[in-house]
């Protein structure tokens, strides 16, 4: 007896899901990884944060890691990333790679009411619940590393390689209007 196609799969019936999200997305317990100490690593395409993704001409990834500590009862996460990305130079609108690299010492607070008790070298950041994925917290040291505005160092831009547009040439459609009235 020959098998029927089920619902929408052709025979084999094999059915795949949506794959699982990647670690670094998912919100991690700051009190569990504080407390073992616990060390993660990433690598992550700069399309997959939100607002990054946002900027034209966006690419690229950065890989690192983030280790998670409570020294004097403060979570502290020491984030270092390393990377490329690709970005649209806004002055001749061509692809430019930047490379990234960063370490920082990152407070995880509960409220921004306790960033004023800490010292200035390490920057704060919001956790909110107690919880905070890798993800938020490499897209907001990629927020501050990358330019605002992309351009190549000056004098770098390659050529434009379409031609300037040319002036339209300029239509009188009245010029001749004297002479066509003074025949009558």
């Amino acid at each position: 007896m020959k098998r029927l196609p089920d619902f929408d799969l052709p025979v084999p019936d094999t059915y795949y899901t949506r794959p699982m999200s990647p670690p670094w997305s998912k919100p991690l317990d700051l009190d569990r990884l504080c407390g073992a100490g616990a060390e993660v690593d990433f690598d992550i395409p700069l399309t997959a944060l939100p607002r990054l993704a946002s900027r034209a001409g966006i690419g690229g990834s950065v890989q690192g890691s983030v280790r998670f500590e409570r020294p004097s009862g403060t979570a502290v996460a020491d984030l270092s990333l390393r990377g490329r990305a690709r970005l649209q130079c806004q002055r001749c609108m061509q692809a430019m790679e930047l490379l990234l690299r960063s370490t920082v010492r990152v407070a995880l607070l509960a409220s921004a009411e306790e960033a004023g008790a800490l010292p200035e070298e390490i920057e704060p950041m919001l956790a909110p619940d107690g919880r905070l994925s890798v993800a938020d917290l490499v897209e907001e040291e990629l927020l501050l590393a990358l330019p605002i505005v992309a351009l190549h160092e000056a004098g770098k831009c390659p050529q434009r390689t379409t031609a300037a547009p040319r002036e339209p040439a300029t239509q009188r459609p009245f010029a001749r209007l004297g002479e066509l009235l003074s025949h009558k």
